[in-house]
C-alpha cells in the first residue's frame, strides 16, 4: 500500500517539529500514537533536543516516520497534533499543490474545521430554491458518474450559523460547483471563498450575463433548465469532474 504522505511533506512536518516541539510535545504525541515508551526509551531523541545536538534534525525525521507507521495508520493523529501545536505550520487545503510562494492565514470570521480534506467530495453553491432542485439532481448524478460524493449546505446542520456550515463544506471539498444563475450574492461570496482556498471551482449558469465580469475569462458551463438541457449539463459536468479526478494530490504543509 503506497504511503499517503510524500517525502517532501514529511520534511516539512519535521521542520515544524524541530522549530516548535519540546520534550512534553514528544511525550504527548507519543501518548496519542501509543508510542510514549518508545519516546522515553529512545537513546538520543530527547537528549539531542535538550542539548541542541546537530543530529536532532535527523532523529526527529526518522522518529516521525516511525510514529506515522508503516501503513500511515497514525498519519491523521500526527498531522492534527502538529497543526495544533506548531504555530508556523499550516496544512495545505488547496485542491492542487501549486509551485511558488505558500501562505498561512487564520480567518477570524470562520472557525477552521478540524475535518480532513475529502478528495472525493464535491460541494454545490446555489440558491436554496425549489426551482433549482432539477439542476442540483443533475449535478449529483454527474458527481456519482465520476465517482464523487455531492453535498449542498442545506443538507447539513452542524453549526448555529449557516455560513459556518458553508465554509466548512467548501473547506473540505475537492471541487466546488457554483451556479451563478440569477446573480445570487451568496453564491458570489462562496465562490470567492472557494477561490481563496484554492479549490477547483466549476462555474455554471443559465445566462453568461449572470457571471461576474471578473470571472468571465474563466470557462463556465451554460445550460438550459429543461430535460434536454439538464442531461447535457450532467454530461458536461461528469466530463469535467473526471478530468479533475486525475489531478488529486495529498495535502501538504507550508
Amino acid at each position: 500500500m503506497p504511503s499517503r504522505i510524500s517525502g517532501q511533506d514529511l520534511i516539512q512536518i519535521k521542520d515544524a517539529v524541530v522549530q516548535d516541539f519540546d520534550s512534553s510535545n514528544w511525550r504527548e504525541l507519543g501518548a496519542l500514537t501509543n508510542m510514549i515508551d518508545e519516546v522515553e526509551r529512545h537513546p538520543r531523541l530527547l537528549r539531542s533536543l535538550s542539548f541542541g545536538d546537530p543530529d536532532y534534525d535527523g532523529l526527529a525525521l526518522t522518529f516521525l516516520r516511525k510514529m506515522i507507521g508503516q501503513e500511515d495508520e497514525n498519519l491523521d493523529i500526527v498531522m492534527k497534533y502538529i497543526h495544533k501545536t506548531c504555530g508556523n505550520a499550516g496544512e495545505n487545503v488547496s485542491s492542487e499543490v501549486a509551485q511558488g510562494r505558500k501562505i498561512v492565514f487564520s480567518p477570524t470570521i470562520f472557525d477552521v474545521p478540524s475535518d480532513s480534506i475529502d478528495t472525493d467530495l464535491i460541494s454545490v453553491m446555489m440558491p436554496f430554491d425549489a426551482s433549482m432542485s432539477g439542476i442540483y439532481n443533475a449535478i449529483v448524478l454527474a458527481a456519482q458518474q465520476a465517482g464523487f460524493e455531492c453535498q449542498r449546505a442545506d443538507n447539513i446542520w452542524d453549526h448555529s450559523t449557516v455560513i459556518q456550515d458553508v465554509f466548512t463544506l467548501i473547506f473540505k471539498s475537492y471541487i466546488v460547483v457554483c451556479d451563478f444563475t440569477g446573480k445570487n450574492p451568496n453564491v458570489f461570496y462562496e465562490a470567492g471563498i472557494a477561490h481563496a482556498l484554492g479549490k477547483h471551482v466549476v462555474p455554471i449558469t443559465q445566462s453568461e450575463q449572470d457571471v461576474p465580469f471578473d470571472l468571465r475569462h474563466h470557462r463556465f458551463a451554460k445550460y438550459l433548465n429543461n430535460g434536454e438541457g439538464l442531461e447535457r449539463l450532467k454530461e458536461d459536468l461528469a466530463s469535467r469532474f473526471l478530468t479533475l479526478a486525475t489531478r488529486r494530490s495529498s495535502s501538504g504543509w507550508v
